[in-house]
């Protein structure tokens, strides 16, 4: 039987991983630091961000965080760099950095 998410480190002998590392259960997203696999870099430039927070529902693994009504900045440790929201943000507020 393959091993819960959360159970799997660097640690686990190879034996027990799932072929292609295959994911078989849902809602694991959060139990996993994908933002190495980034290669640019979101940078919130906050005197620029107005709040409208048009940036916040365009990004597709929830990186912006909104904490008493404003944005905050962002989790990178889940952001893959994917720069929607810079292309959502109409302030200019977010720019892409090339590396982590």
């Amino acid at each position: 039987m393959a091993l819960k998410a959360k159970e799997i480190n660097e640690s686990t002998p190879w034996q027990d991983l799932t072929i292609g590392l295959q994911i078989h259960e849902p809602a694991t997203s959060r139990d996993f630091e994908t933002g190495e696999w980034r290669t640019s870099t979101p940078v919130f430039l906050e005197e620029k961000c107005r709040q409208c927070l048009l940036c916040v529902p365009y990004c597709p693994d929830s990186c912006i965080p909104v904490v008493n009504g404003r944005r905050d900045k962002f989790d990178l440790n889940h952001c893959k760099g994917c720069g929607i929201c810079v292309k959502a943000c109409p302030f200019g507020a977010i720019e892409m950095k090339e590396g982590k």
